[in-house]
């Protein structure tokens, strides 16, 4: 009964926050702050990821000597271009970038940009689709992502826009393999910071060792509660966590299983009641499923997808 990735991967969990700005760009604080806010709260890694913009010099933080032995960086950037559906800039998390990389000529759209760096050796992810308000056209158009940004609590406290599950589930349904990251996308300015993360398996806090785990997909999102562990046993999904109050699995259509209780720490889920039964309008079954728990402060914690014929 093998527990599926990333729990069944070698190494521990490290949490880091892959979406973040400093007044390199249009933050508050000046970068030595942010990465010591971050580290003194028990962070394990951080990514910079300032807007790479002509109007603040195309900067790429260089946060190399912030690394220790407890603490580690990535390099990244927020990349931006022309032009989405609704007429705005592309939003494009990169992270693992080198400082080398070129600022976009005058005629590169966003797709172009991103397929650019994750040439260049980026981890690439589509922020805040909901602030963004991307099409399922512009989540096609962005067909080397190797993620979605599902929560960004920045733009949720502030817009109510935080959450991309909508943007994932339509591009899964159509047959992308993608990761889900929450972050942070804190400036500094408001209650912005600390509210959203990934827990990357690796061995190493290394930062190539950690980019390679987020490339294969070796994390799970949070807002608080962890997950330990997500197995499959035949027609049965067994989850385990910290204490929370609900644990769903979710699929490509209307429907989920849950245990529901108070301060459960795992559940032992039906994998049949996802699939189509005599009675209710439903003609085929998902062929992916992810997990979410949910604890009693209403924080949460979330798989990306899981395809049965990989399983």
């Amino acid at each position: 009964m093998p527990l599926l990735k990333p729990f069944s991967t070698p190494g521990r969990f490290w949490r880091g926050n892959l979406h973040t700005h400093s007044n390199l760009s249009d933050g508050k604080l000046p970068l030595a702050e942010v990465v010591a806010a971050y580290k003194n709260v028990g962070y394990d890694f951080l990514m910079m990821s300032e807007h790479y913009l002509d109007i603040y010099g195309f900067p790429i933080a260089d946060t190399r000597s912030f690394r220790g032995n407890d603490f580690t960086t990535i390099l990244g950037v927020e990349l931006h271009a022309p032009v989405t559906s609704v007429g705005e800039m592309w939003h494009i998390v990169c992270a693992g970038l080198p400082l080398d990389f070129k600022p976009p000529t005058k005629d590169e759209t966003g797709p172009q940009l991103a397929r650019r760096a994750r040439d260049a050796g980026a981890f690439i992810a589509i922020a805040h689709p909901s602030w963004s308000r991307y099409t399922i056209e512009d989540g096609r158009a962005l067909d080397m992502a190797h993620a979605v940004e599902i929560y960004n609590h920045g733009c949720e406290t502030e817009n109510d826009l935080g959450y991309g599950w909508y943007l994932y589930d339509q591009l899964t349904n159509e047959g992308r393999h993608l990761s889900a990251i929450a972050t942070d996308d804190a400036h500094f300015k408001t209650p912005d910071h600390f509210g959203g993360w990934v827990h990357v398996k690796s061995e190493s806090l290394d930062p190539d060792a950690l980019l390679t785990a987020l490339k294969a997909g070796h994390f799970y999102a949070s807002q608080g509660p962890e997950i330990h562990g997500v197995e499959v046993n035949g027609k049965e999904i067994i989850v385990s966590c910290t204490p929370v109050d609900s644990i769903t699995v979710i699929c490509g259509n209307s429907r989920t299983v849950v245990k529901t209780g108070r301060a459960i720490t795992g559940a032992t889920l039906d994998l049949r009641k996802l699939e189509p039964k005599e009675g209710w309008l439903l003609t085929k079954a998902s062929p992916w499923f992810r997990v979410a728990v949910i604890d009693n402060a209403g924080k949460k914690a979330w798989t990306g997808a899981y395809w049965y014929d990989e399983l």
